[in-house]
């Protein structure tokens, strides 16, 4: 169970890290062509416009959670294949960025840091890391089944996409049926051991 202290760390860790994912993903479709996330005043690093409530509750609980979705019109790209790609790949990079950010004192300045300055860092590390490995995943409708988009060909492309948006509930429905029942059957999750393999390497890449 977590006490008082840990959410000291975690809900300002989450709201950073949120906000600044959902963020990116705006920021970068309006860079490209496609002004609907700045319309809908997703152009902005206030909380309250990128937050999702459960999303934001299940990272609390089970580790993973996600913020409101951006909302993109890919018609507005030049090219939408590449341009949504690159919209879906702003959110995770964002996260990355900011724990090879948090890194730097961890390296750097560990022996000079607070207790609390240190535990706050470690934690909004792993929860960027987290992050960004989840989002990674190519299983719609998280980033990267639409970052895996930009790799097949046109034809694919197009019933990939068909199969996204028809099917978006039904995969959901298997994401959290793995993290709560296959878990509880077997004792481990396959997504969140994908994810934990995936941090890791991340973790690598940021300390090296």
């Amino acid at each position: 169970m977590l006490s008082t202290n840990d959410f000291i760390y975690l809900i300002p860790s989450i709201i950073i890290a949120l906000t600044i994912h959902e963020a990116a993903h705006a920021v970068t479709a309006m860079w490209l062509g496609d002004q609907t996330a700045k319309r809908e005043g997703r152009v902005s690093l206030n909380p309250l416009r990128h937050l999702d409530l459960l999303g934001s509750l299940l990272f609390l609980i089970a580790g993973i959670g996600w913020g409101k979705p951006v909302p993109v019109n890919p018609h507005n790209f030049i090219n939408p294949k590449r341009d949504q790609a690159l919209v879906a790949l702003a959110g995770p990079m964002s996260n990355l960025l900011m724990a090879g950010l948090a890194s730097i004192p961890l390296k750097f300045a560990g022996g000079s840091l607070s207790e609390f300055g240190m535990t706050f860092i470690f934690v909004f590390l792993n929860i960027n890391i987290t992050l960004c490995a989840l989002n990674l995943l190519p299983i719609p409708p998280l980033d990267g089944s639409k970052i895996l988009s930009l790799f097949l060909p046109h034809r694919l492309y197009l019933k990939y996409e068909d199969y996204i948006h028809a099917n978006v509930s039904y995969v959901l429905i298997l994401f959290f049926a793995d993290i709560y029942l296959l878990k509880g059957f077997l004792g481990f999750s396959i997504i969140q051991t994908t994810i934990g393999l995936l941090s890791g390497l991340l973790k690598t890449l940021i300390f090296v």
